[in-house]
């Protein structure tokens, strides 16, 4: 298999400390996962996508989506497992995960698609909408700081996927030009603590 990894965008990078966390080496060419003539199929069929992390499979299946890529190594390397032990944990995992993707990692892609003078030479921009999700981002942190009060990790007492897109998205923040306020210390424990990981450098 062949993993077509994208660099340091926070998809690519979630994939990546997700096969740390396993111990799970996998074969990639970042530069021609970049490259704008990177495609998949013969056909120019709906797979040929323009976006990373791709997996390549030996039987030439290719999986997108970085959640997707997760689950098929939780799925041949299951420890450590990273989406829960349990159905109990498993359903908690995976309410976490969407939460931080919809009220924290969305919200700060939109500050900084709509907001930062980079994107703009990309794409057109509605300043009004990160003006918007500015808030969001504070709100739901304050939510989570609420949350770390009684637990070590985002959906319990382990270490998940939840907190590998918590760590992304956070990271992510720097670039939007957003910070995490100082009284958030639940939260910034939590922060110091999985950015420690070795996983977190991937």
């Amino acid at each position: 298999m062949k993993l077509y990894d994208g660099g340091q965008e926070p998809e690519p990078r979630r994939v990546r400390i997700f096969l740390a966390e396993k111990g799970v080496s996998v074969p990639g060419d970042p530069a021609e996962a970049d490259a704008p003539e990177h495609r998949f199929g013969d056909d120019g069929s709906p797979e040929a996508l323009e976006q990373t992390p791709v997996l390549e499979l030996d039987d030439g299946t290719v999986i997108t989506e970085s959640l997707a890529i997760c689950r098929y190594f939780e799925g041949i390397r299951p420890q450590p497992p990273l989406f829960g032990r349990g159905g109990r944990e498993g359903a908690l995992v995976e309410m976490w995960n969407r939460r931080v993707e919809h009220n924290l990692y969305e919200p700060v892609s939109a500050v900084l698609n709509h907001l930062d003078p980079v994107t703009a030479m990309r794409a057109e921009q509605v300043p009004a909408r990160g003006e918007a999700n500015r808030p969001i981002v504070l709100d739901f942190l304050e939510r989570l700081d609420h949350e770390l009060k009684e637990r070590l990790f985002i959906a319990g007492d382990h270490y998940t996927v939840a907190d590998i897109t918590a760590l992304v998205a956070i990271d992510f923040m720097e670039l939007a030009r957003l910070v995490v306020p100082d009284d958030l210390v639940h939260v910034q424990r939590w922060y110091a603590q999985v950015s420690a990981r070795p996983s977190a450098g991937a």
